[in-house]
Protein backbone atom coordinates (compact mmCIF):
# COMPACT_ATOMS: atom_id res chain seq x y z
CA UNK A 1 0.00 0.00 0.00
CA UNK A 2 1.66 3.20 -1.06
CA UNK A 3 1.39 6.35 -3.08
CA UNK A 4 2.36 5.86 -6.68
CA UNK A 5 1.32 8.57 -9.11
CA UNK A 6 1.33 6.32 -12.18
CA UNK A 7 1.30 2.64 -12.91
CA UNK A 8 4.57 3.26 -14.70
CA UNK A 9 6.73 5.94 -13.15
CA UNK A 10 9.59 7.35 -15.19
CA UNK A 11 12.91 7.22 -13.42
CA UNK A 12 14.72 10.57 -13.46
CA UNK A 13 17.93 10.71 -15.40
CA UNK A 14 17.36 7.32 -17.01
CA UNK A 15 17.40 6.07 -20.53
CA UNK A 16 14.73 3.54 -19.61
CA UNK A 17 11.31 4.92 -20.56
CA UNK A 18 9.25 3.67 -17.63
CA UNK A 19 8.88 1.14 -14.89
CA UNK A 20 6.11 -0.34 -12.77
CA UNK A 21 5.10 1.11 -9.47
CA UNK A 22 6.38 -0.44 -6.31
CA UNK A 23 4.32 -2.42 -3.85
CA UNK A 24 4.42 -4.72 -0.82
CA UNK A 25 1.20 -5.68 0.85
CA UNK A 26 1.89 -9.37 0.46
CA UNK A 27 5.50 -9.01 1.45
CA UNK A 28 5.49 -7.51 4.91
CA UNK A 29 4.71 -9.20 8.18
CA UNK A 30 4.67 -7.24 11.38
CA UNK A 31 6.13 -8.92 14.46
CA UNK A 32 3.85 -11.57 15.86
CA UNK A 33 3.87 -13.97 18.74
CA UNK A 34 6.79 -16.38 18.73
CA UNK A 35 5.56 -19.72 17.53
CA UNK A 36 2.26 -18.41 16.17
CA UNK A 37 1.43 -20.17 12.93
CA UNK A 38 1.45 -16.98 10.88
CA UNK A 39 0.88 -13.96 13.03
CA UNK A 40 0.71 -12.10 9.84
CA UNK A 41 0.65 -8.34 10.12
CA UNK A 42 2.41 -6.84 7.21
CA UNK A 43 4.95 -5.43 8.45
CA UNK A 44 4.09 -2.11 4.31
CA UNK A 45 9.35 -2.62 -9.55
CA UNK A 46 12.42 -2.14 -10.74
CA UNK A 47 12.07 1.53 -10.34
CA UNK A 48 12.08 3.18 -13.65
CA UNK A 49 15.47 3.42 -15.18
CA UNK A 50 16.98 0.98 -12.74
CA UNK A 51 19.44 -1.54 -14.07
CA UNK A 52 18.06 -4.43 -16.05
CA UNK A 53 17.94 -7.70 -14.14
CA UNK A 54 21.11 -9.70 -14.43
CA UNK A 55 21.15 -13.24 -15.76
CA UNK A 56 20.18 -15.41 -12.81
CA UNK A 57 23.17 -17.68 -13.37
CA UNK A 58 25.68 -14.90 -13.92
CA UNK A 59 27.32 -13.04 -11.06
CA UNK A 60 26.46 -9.51 -12.08
CA UNK A 61 25.20 -9.75 -15.64
CA UNK A 62 26.80 -8.43 -18.78
CA UNK A 63 28.27 -5.39 -17.06
CA UNK A 64 30.07 -7.34 -14.35
CA UNK A 65 33.50 -5.96 -13.54
CA UNK A 66 36.58 -8.11 -14.03
CA UNK A 67 36.76 -10.88 -11.47
CA UNK A 68 33.06 -10.59 -10.62
CA UNK A 69 32.67 -14.35 -10.82
CA UNK A 70 34.87 -14.62 -7.73
CA UNK A 71 32.81 -14.25 -4.54
CA UNK A 72 33.62 -11.13 -2.51
CA UNK A 73 35.61 -11.61 0.67
CA UNK A 74 32.50 -11.29 2.79
CA UNK A 75 30.73 -14.26 1.21
CA UNK A 76 30.51 -17.54 3.10
CA UNK A 77 32.59 -19.12 0.33
CA UNK A 78 35.52 -17.17 1.76
CA UNK A 79 34.70 -16.40 5.36
CA UNK A 80 32.28 -19.08 6.45
CA UNK A 81 29.92 -18.36 9.31
CA UNK A 82 32.46 -16.00 10.86
CA UNK A 83 31.83 -13.51 8.07
CA UNK A 84 28.10 -13.24 8.69
CA UNK A 85 26.58 -10.01 10.04
CA UNK A 86 24.19 -10.50 13.00
CA UNK A 87 20.80 -9.15 11.99
CA UNK A 88 20.22 -7.45 15.32
CA UNK A 89 21.59 -4.69 17.49
CA UNK A 90 20.92 -1.03 18.24
CA UNK A 91 22.36 0.31 15.00
CA UNK A 92 19.38 -1.08 13.10
CA UNK A 93 17.25 1.23 15.26
CA UNK A 94 19.51 4.30 15.33
CA UNK A 95 21.51 4.62 12.10
CA UNK A 96 20.51 1.84 9.69
CA UNK A 97 21.58 3.79 6.59
CA UNK A 98 25.18 4.03 7.81
CA UNK A 99 25.07 0.36 8.77
CA UNK A 100 23.83 -0.66 5.32
CA UNK A 101 26.58 1.40 3.71
CA UNK A 102 29.17 -0.40 5.80
CA UNK A 103 27.66 -3.73 4.78
CA UNK A 104 27.87 -2.72 1.12
CA UNK A 105 31.48 -1.63 1.56
CA UNK A 106 32.50 -4.86 3.31
CA UNK A 107 30.35 -7.42 1.50
CA UNK A 108 28.93 -5.96 -1.68
CA UNK A 109 25.26 -6.06 -2.73
CA UNK A 110 24.49 -9.44 -1.11
CA UNK A 111 25.39 -9.78 2.56
CA UNK A 112 25.71 -13.01 4.57
CA UNK A 113 23.70 -12.47 7.76
CA UNK A 114 22.96 -14.43 10.89
CA UNK A 115 19.45 -14.70 12.33
CA UNK A 116 18.63 -15.66 15.93
CA UNK A 117 19.86 -19.15 16.75
CA UNK A 118 22.81 -18.92 14.34
CA UNK A 119 20.51 -19.37 11.35
CA UNK A 120 22.24 -18.23 8.11
CA UNK A 121 20.58 -16.14 5.43
CA UNK A 122 21.41 -13.61 2.74
CA UNK A 123 20.40 -9.94 2.95
CA UNK A 124 19.99 -8.46 -0.53
CA UNK A 125 20.88 -4.75 -0.36
CA UNK A 126 21.77 -3.98 -3.99
CA UNK A 127 19.13 -2.28 -6.11
CA UNK A 128 19.89 -4.38 -9.18
CA UNK A 129 20.09 -7.60 -7.18
CA UNK A 130 16.85 -6.92 -5.35
CA UNK A 131 15.11 -6.33 -8.65
CA UNK A 132 16.51 -9.61 -9.94
CA UNK A 133 15.31 -11.58 -6.91
CA UNK A 134 11.79 -10.11 -6.93
CA UNK A 135 11.45 -10.49 -10.71
CA UNK A 136 12.31 -14.19 -10.95
CA UNK A 137 9.81 -16.28 -8.91
CA UNK A 138 11.03 -19.49 -10.54
CA UNK A 139 14.62 -19.16 -9.32
CA UNK A 140 13.86 -17.13 -6.16
CA UNK A 141 10.62 -18.70 -5.02
CA UNK A 142 8.15 -17.83 -2.29
CA UNK A 143 7.90 -21.49 -1.33
CA UNK A 144 9.08 -21.58 2.29
CA UNK A 145 9.04 -25.37 2.06
CA UNK A 146 12.33 -25.10 0.13
CA UNK A 147 14.20 -23.75 3.15
CA UNK A 148 17.28 -25.78 3.96
CA UNK A 149 17.24 -24.72 7.64
CA UNK A 150 13.91 -26.12 8.79
CA UNK A 151 15.52 -28.90 10.81
CA UNK A 152 17.31 -26.26 12.88
CA UNK A 153 14.24 -24.12 13.58
CA UNK A 154 12.70 -24.65 17.04
CA UNK A 155 8.94 -24.19 17.49
CA UNK A 156 9.50 -21.01 19.54
CA UNK A 157 11.92 -19.38 17.08
CA UNK A 158 11.15 -15.62 17.30
CA UNK A 159 11.04 -15.04 13.54
CA UNK A 160 8.83 -18.01 12.79
CA UNK A 161 5.69 -15.84 12.45
CA UNK A 162 7.45 -13.86 9.71
CA UNK A 163 8.35 -17.01 7.80
CA UNK A 164 4.98 -18.63 8.46
CA UNK A 165 3.73 -21.88 7.01
CA UNK A 166 1.99 -22.79 3.77
CA UNK A 167 -1.64 -21.69 3.96
CA UNK A 168 -4.33 -20.86 1.36
CA UNK A 169 -3.93 -17.09 1.59
CA UNK A 170 -2.48 -14.29 -0.47
CA UNK A 171 0.72 -14.26 1.57
CA UNK A 172 1.33 -17.88 2.47
CA UNK A 173 0.50 -19.78 -0.72
CA UNK A 174 3.25 -22.10 -1.92
CA UNK A 175 3.05 -21.46 -5.66
CA UNK A 176 3.00 -18.35 -7.83
CA UNK A 177 -0.18 -19.61 -9.53
CA UNK A 178 -2.04 -19.91 -6.21
CA UNK A 179 -0.78 -16.50 -5.20
CA UNK A 180 -2.01 -14.91 -8.42
CA UNK A 181 -5.45 -16.43 -7.88
CA UNK A 182 -5.70 -14.85 -4.43
CA UNK A 183 -4.13 -11.57 -5.58
CA UNK A 184 -6.71 -11.18 -8.35
CA UNK A 185 -9.55 -11.65 -5.86
CA UNK A 186 -8.09 -9.31 -3.25
CA UNK A 187 -7.17 -6.69 -5.84
CA UNK A 188 -10.67 -6.68 -7.33
CA UNK A 189 -12.31 -6.31 -3.91
CA UNK A 190 -10.03 -3.41 -2.97
CA UNK A 191 -10.35 -1.76 -6.37
CA UNK A 192 -14.09 -1.41 -5.78
CA UNK A 193 -13.48 0.91 -2.82
CA UNK A 194 -14.69 4.40 -3.70
CA UNK A 195 -11.77 6.79 -3.02
CA UNK A 196 -14.14 9.63 -2.12
CA UNK A 197 -15.98 7.49 0.41
CA UNK A 198 -12.64 6.30 1.75
CA UNK A 199 -11.38 9.85 2.23
CA UNK A 200 -14.65 10.86 3.91
CA UNK A 201 -14.34 7.93 6.32
CA UNK A 202 -10.71 8.86 7.02
CA UNK A 203 -11.64 12.46 7.77
CA UNK A 204 -14.45 11.43 10.09
CA UNK A 205 -12.36 8.94 12.04
CA UNK A 206 -9.37 11.30 12.17
CA UNK A 207 -11.60 14.03 13.62
CA UNK A 208 -12.89 11.64 16.27
CA UNK A 209 -9.37 10.73 17.35
CA UNK A 210 -8.23 14.36 17.43
CA UNK A 211 -11.33 15.32 19.41
CA UNK A 212 -10.17 12.98 22.17
CA UNK A 213 -7.03 15.04 22.87
CA UNK A 214 -7.32 18.43 21.12
CA UNK A 215 -8.52 20.32 24.21
CA UNK A 216 -5.51 19.16 26.30
CA UNK A 217 -2.85 21.02 24.36
CA UNK A 218 -0.65 17.93 24.30
CA UNK A 219 -0.73 14.41 22.89
CA UNK A 220 1.37 11.39 22.05
CA UNK A 221 0.73 11.09 18.33
CA UNK A 222 1.82 7.48 17.82
CA UNK A 223 -0.52 5.89 20.35
CA UNK A 224 -3.23 8.57 20.17
CA UNK A 225 -3.39 8.95 16.40
CA UNK A 226 -0.97 7.29 13.95
CA UNK A 227 -1.57 3.73 15.20
CA UNK A 228 -5.36 3.66 15.71
CA UNK A 229 -6.31 5.61 12.57
CA UNK A 230 -5.35 3.01 9.92
CA UNK A 231 -6.95 0.16 11.89
CA UNK A 232 -10.22 2.04 12.37
CA UNK A 233 -10.38 2.94 8.68
CA UNK A 234 -9.50 -0.56 7.51
CA UNK A 235 -11.97 -2.14 9.93
CA UNK A 236 -14.80 -0.01 8.55
CA UNK A 237 -13.60 -0.73 5.01
CA UNK A 238 -13.72 -4.50 5.34
CA UNK A 239 -17.08 -4.54 7.10
CA UNK A 240 -16.70 -4.14 10.87
CA UNK A 241 -18.95 -1.69 12.73
CA UNK A 242 -17.02 1.10 14.43
CA UNK A 243 -17.35 -0.40 17.92
CA UNK A 244 -15.65 -3.59 16.76
CA UNK A 245 -13.10 -1.53 14.87
CA UNK A 246 -11.89 -0.09 18.18
CA UNK A 247 -11.57 -3.61 19.58
CA UNK A 248 -9.62 -4.67 16.50
CA UNK A 249 -7.28 -1.71 16.95
CA UNK A 250 -6.47 -2.83 20.48
CA UNK A 251 -5.86 -6.42 19.35
CA UNK A 252 -3.56 -5.49 16.47
CA UNK A 253 -1.62 -3.05 18.61
CA UNK A 254 -0.95 -5.78 21.18
CA UNK A 255 -0.03 -8.22 18.43
CA UNK A 256 2.42 -5.76 16.91
CA UNK A 257 4.10 -5.24 20.27
CA UNK A 258 5.17 -8.89 20.23
CA UNK A 259 4.94 -9.11 24.01
CA UNK A 260 3.56 -11.84 26.29
CA UNK A 261 0.02 -11.20 25.08
CA UNK A 262 0.82 -11.42 21.38
CA UNK A 263 -0.20 -15.05 20.91
CA UNK A 264 -3.55 -14.45 22.59
CA UNK A 265 -3.97 -11.31 20.48
CA UNK A 266 -3.35 -13.33 17.33
CA UNK A 267 -5.99 -15.86 18.33
CA UNK A 268 -8.46 -13.05 19.04
CA UNK A 269 -7.61 -11.45 15.69
CA UNK A 270 -8.45 -14.71 13.88
CA UNK A 271 -11.69 -15.02 15.87
CA UNK A 272 -12.75 -11.51 14.81
CA UNK A 273 -12.08 -12.28 11.15
CA UNK A 274 -13.79 -15.68 11.27
CA UNK A 275 -16.90 -14.16 12.84
CA UNK A 276 -16.95 -11.34 10.27
CA UNK A 277 -16.81 -13.79 7.33
CA UNK A 278 -19.63 -15.88 8.79
CA UNK A 279 -21.80 -12.76 9.29
CA UNK A 280 -21.13 -11.45 5.78
CA UNK A 281 -21.87 -14.86 4.26
CA UNK A 282 -25.37 -14.63 5.77
CA UNK A 283 -25.91 -10.89 5.27
CA UNK A 284 -23.59 -9.35 2.65
CA UNK A 285 -23.05 -5.62 2.55
CA UNK A 286 -21.13 -2.98 0.60
CA UNK A 287 -17.75 -3.87 2.02
CA UNK A 288 -14.53 -5.66 1.11
CA UNK A 289 -15.40 -8.88 2.98
CA UNK A 290 -18.69 -9.23 1.11
CA UNK A 291 -17.02 -8.60 -2.25
CA UNK A 292 -14.41 -11.27 -1.53
CA UNK A 293 -17.13 -13.78 -0.66
CA UNK A 294 -18.99 -12.94 -3.87
CA UNK A 295 -15.95 -13.43 -6.09
CA UNK A 296 -16.81 -15.65 -9.09
CA UNK A 297 -13.79 -17.88 -8.38
CA UNK A 298 -15.69 -19.09 -5.27
CA UNK A 299 -13.19 -18.99 -2.44
CA UNK A 300 -13.91 -20.89 0.74
CA UNK A 301 -14.72 -19.08 3.96
CA UNK A 302 -11.32 -20.06 5.32
CA UNK A 303 -9.54 -18.59 2.30
CA UNK A 304 -11.48 -15.34 2.56
CA UNK A 305 -10.81 -15.15 6.31
CA UNK A 306 -7.07 -15.65 5.79
CA UNK A 307 -6.94 -13.09 2.99
CA UNK A 308 -8.83 -10.55 5.09
CA UNK A 309 -6.49 -11.24 8.00
CA UNK A 310 -3.35 -10.83 5.92
CA UNK A 311 -4.66 -7.76 4.08
CA UNK A 312 -5.76 -5.96 7.25
CA UNK A 313 -2.60 -6.84 9.16
CA UNK A 314 -0.34 -5.87 6.26
CA UNK A 315 -2.07 -2.52 5.91
CA UNK A 316 -1.94 -1.66 9.59
CA UNK A 317 1.55 -1.10 10.94
CA UNK A 318 3.31 0.08 7.75
CA UNK A 319 0.61 2.72 7.23
CA UNK A 320 0.77 3.75 10.89
CA UNK A 321 4.55 4.09 10.65
CA UNK A 322 4.22 5.97 7.38
CA UNK A 323 2.07 8.53 9.19
CA UNK A 324 4.34 8.62 12.25
CA UNK A 325 7.60 8.86 10.29
CA UNK A 326 6.12 11.63 8.13
CA UNK A 327 5.03 13.59 11.21
CA UNK A 328 8.50 13.22 12.68
CA UNK A 329 10.11 14.47 9.47
CA UNK A 330 7.80 17.47 9.21
CA UNK A 331 8.37 18.43 12.85
CA UNK A 332 12.16 18.10 12.74
CA UNK A 333 13.09 19.37 9.26
CA UNK A 334 12.72 23.06 8.42
CA UNK A 335 12.14 22.23 4.76
CA UNK A 336 8.63 21.06 5.65
CA UNK A 337 7.65 23.93 7.92
CA UNK A 338 5.26 25.29 5.28
CA UNK A 339 3.08 22.20 5.64
CA UNK A 340 2.41 23.11 9.26
CA UNK A 341 0.76 26.25 7.97
CA UNK A 342 -1.49 24.38 5.58
CA UNK A 343 0.80 23.79 2.59
CA UNK A 344 -0.31 20.59 0.87
CA UNK A 345 2.61 20.10 -1.51
CA UNK A 346 5.00 19.61 1.38
CA UNK A 347 2.83 16.87 2.85
CA UNK A 348 3.21 14.81 -0.30
CA UNK A 349 6.95 15.52 -0.43
CA UNK A 350 7.39 14.39 3.15
CA UNK A 351 5.46 11.19 2.56
CA UNK A 352 7.51 10.35 -0.53
CA UNK A 353 10.80 11.15 1.18
CA UNK A 354 9.88 8.81 4.02
CA UNK A 355 9.32 5.97 1.56
CA UNK A 356 12.78 6.56 0.12
CA UNK A 357 14.83 7.32 3.21
CA UNK A 358 12.85 6.17 6.26
CA UNK A 359 10.60 3.48 4.88
CA UNK A 360 8.46 1.68 7.47
CA UNK A 361 9.34 -1.75 6.07
CA UNK A 362 13.12 -2.09 6.11
CA UNK A 363 13.58 -5.83 5.52
CA UNK A 364 11.18 -8.49 4.28
CA UNK A 365 11.12 -12.26 4.57
CA UNK A 366 11.80 -13.36 1.86
CA UNK A 367 12.64 -15.69 -1.02
CA UNK A 368 14.15 -19.17 -1.15
CA UNK A 369 16.56 -20.23 -3.89
CA UNK A 370 15.11 -23.05 -5.98
CA UNK A 371 18.59 -24.22 -7.04
CA UNK A 372 22.25 -23.35 -6.68
CA UNK A 373 22.99 -20.02 -8.31
CA UNK A 374 24.98 -16.81 -7.92
CA UNK A 375 23.75 -13.40 -6.93
CA UNK A 376 25.89 -10.29 -6.66
CA UNK A 377 28.98 -12.47 -6.96
CA UNK A 378 27.99 -14.70 -4.01
CA UNK A 379 27.20 -18.41 -4.25
CA UNK A 380 23.61 -18.93 -3.17
CA UNK A 381 22.75 -22.54 -2.42
CA UNK A 382 19.49 -24.31 -3.13
CA UNK A 383 17.09 -23.64 -0.25
CA UNK A 384 18.95 -20.59 1.03
CA UNK A 385 16.79 -17.83 2.50
CA UNK A 386 17.12 -14.39 0.92
CA UNK A 387 15.89 -11.40 2.90
CA UNK A 388 14.79 -8.37 0.89
CA UNK A 389 16.67 -5.27 2.07
CA UNK A 390 14.21 -2.67 0.80
CA UNK A 391 15.63 0.29 2.73
CA UNK A 392 19.21 -0.54 1.81
CA UNK A 393 18.35 -0.93 -1.88
CA UNK A 394 16.70 2.50 -1.86
CA UNK A 395 20.03 3.89 -0.66
CA UNK A 396 22.14 2.07 -3.26
CA UNK A 397 24.72 4.62 -4.52
CA UNK A 398 23.96 3.73 -8.13
CA UNK A 399 20.29 4.59 -7.81
CA UNK A 400 20.96 7.68 -5.69
CA UNK A 401 23.35 8.97 -8.35
CA UNK A 402 20.77 8.31 -11.05
CA UNK A 403 18.20 10.27 -9.04
CA UNK A 404 20.26 13.32 -8.25
CA UNK A 405 23.11 13.27 -10.70
CA UNK A 406 26.67 13.23 -9.39
CA UNK A 407 26.49 13.10 -5.63
CA UNK A 408 22.70 12.75 -5.44
CA UNK A 409 21.32 14.73 -2.48
CA UNK A 410 19.15 17.84 -2.77
CA UNK A 411 18.52 20.34 -5.50
CA UNK A 412 19.26 24.04 -5.32
CA UNK A 413 15.88 24.75 -3.74
CA UNK A 414 16.44 22.18 -1.01
CA UNK A 415 14.08 19.73 -2.68
CA UNK A 416 15.08 16.06 -2.32
CA UNK A 417 16.45 14.54 -5.52
CA UNK A 418 13.78 11.84 -5.41
CA UNK A 419 10.87 14.30 -5.09
CA UNK A 420 7.98 13.11 -7.24
CA UNK A 421 9.72 9.83 -8.02
CA UNK A 422 7.99 6.63 -6.91
CA UNK A 423 10.72 4.25 -8.05
CA UNK A 424 11.58 3.16 -4.51
CA UNK A 425 11.41 -0.38 -3.17
CA UNK A 426 9.39 0.64 -0.11
CA UNK A 427 6.67 -1.82 -1.07
CA UNK A 428 8.69 -4.47 -2.87
CA UNK A 429 8.24 -5.47 -6.50
CA UNK A 430 7.28 -8.33 -8.76
CA UNK A 431 4.46 -10.86 -8.55
CA UNK A 432 4.31 -10.63 -4.75
CA UNK A 433 4.22 -6.85 -4.47
CA UNK A 434 1.35 -5.04 -2.81
CA UNK A 435 -1.68 -4.93 -5.13
CA UNK A 436 -1.98 -1.48 -6.65
CA UNK A 437 -5.44 -0.77 -5.18
CA UNK A 438 -4.02 -1.50 -1.72
CA UNK A 439 -1.19 0.95 -2.36
CA UNK A 440 -3.70 3.66 -3.24
CA UNK A 441 -5.82 2.96 -0.16
CA UNK A 442 -2.79 3.33 2.12
CA UNK A 443 -1.81 6.58 0.40
CA UNK A 444 -5.29 8.02 0.98
CA UNK A 445 -5.31 6.98 4.64
CA UNK A 446 -1.84 8.39 5.34
CA UNK A 447 -2.29 11.63 3.39
CA UNK A 448 -5.75 12.32 4.80
CA UNK A 449 -4.55 11.58 8.32
CA UNK A 450 -1.70 14.06 7.96
CA UNK A 451 -3.81 16.76 6.35
CA UNK A 452 -6.61 16.59 8.93
CA UNK A 453 -4.08 16.66 11.76
CA UNK A 454 -2.35 19.76 10.37
CA UNK A 455 -5.67 21.46 9.63
CA UNK A 456 -6.87 20.95 13.18
CA UNK A 457 -3.56 21.55 15.00
CA UNK A 458 -1.41 23.78 12.78
CA UNK A 459 1.08 24.76 15.50
CA UNK A 460 2.22 21.24 16.45
CA UNK A 461 5.63 21.13 18.08
CA UNK A 462 7.66 18.34 19.64
CA UNK A 463 7.61 18.47 23.43
CA UNK A 464 10.97 16.68 23.70
CA UNK A 465 14.29 17.19 21.90
CA UNK A 466 14.29 15.44 18.53
CA UNK A 467 17.45 13.51 19.43
CA UNK A 468 15.59 11.75 22.26
CA UNK A 469 12.92 10.22 20.03
CA UNK A 470 13.08 6.43 20.10
CA UNK A 471 12.61 4.01 17.22
CA UNK A 472 10.94 0.62 17.43
CA UNK A 473 13.62 -1.97 18.31
CA UNK A 474 13.44 -3.97 15.09
CA UNK A 475 15.71 -4.60 12.12
CA UNK A 476 12.65 -5.33 9.99
CA UNK A 477 10.23 -2.48 10.71
CA UNK A 478 11.02 1.17 11.32
CA UNK A 479 8.69 3.42 13.24
CA UNK A 480 8.53 5.69 16.25
CA UNK A 481 7.65 4.36 19.68
CA UNK A 482 6.27 7.78 20.67
CA UNK A 483 5.85 11.33 19.31
CA UNK A 484 4.97 13.64 22.22
CA UNK A 485 3.76 17.04 21.01
CA UNK A 486 2.27 20.26 22.26
CA UNK A 487 -0.11 22.67 20.51
CA UNK A 488 -2.63 25.39 21.20
CA UNK A 489 -5.74 23.70 22.66
CA UNK A 490 -8.79 23.79 20.38
CA UNK A 491 -12.39 22.74 20.70
CA UNK A 492 -13.59 19.32 19.63
CA UNK A 493 -15.16 19.15 16.18
CA UNK A 494 -18.07 17.09 17.45
CA UNK A 495 -17.06 13.52 16.76
CA UNK A 496 -16.40 10.97 19.46
CA UNK A 497 -13.45 8.58 19.46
Amino acid sequence: MTPTPEDQAAHEGSSSPSAPRTGALDEALAPGAPGAPSAGPGAPGEPAGGPAPADADAPLGANAPPGADTPPAGCPAHAGAAGAVPLSGPRFHTDPRDLYREMRRDHGPVVPVELPGDIPAWLVIGYRELHQVTSDPDLFARDRGLWNQWEKIPPDWPLLPMVGQVMPSIHFTASAADHRRHAVMVGAALESVDPFDLRRNCEQLADRLIDSFCSRGSAELVGDYAVPLPVLVLARLIGFPDAQGRQLAQVLNELADGGPGALKAYETFVEHMTRLVAEKRLAPGQDVASRMLADPMHFTDEEVMLDLKDTTAAGFLPTADWIGNSIRLMLTDDRFAAALGGGRHSVGQAMNEVLWEDTPTQILVGRWAARDTQLGGCPVGAGDLLLLGLAAANDDPQIQQALGGPGGGYGSAGVPAQAGNSAHFAFSYGDFRCPFPAQEIAEIIARTGLEVLLDRLPDLDLSVPARTLVRRPSAFLRGMTALPVTFTPVRAAGGRP
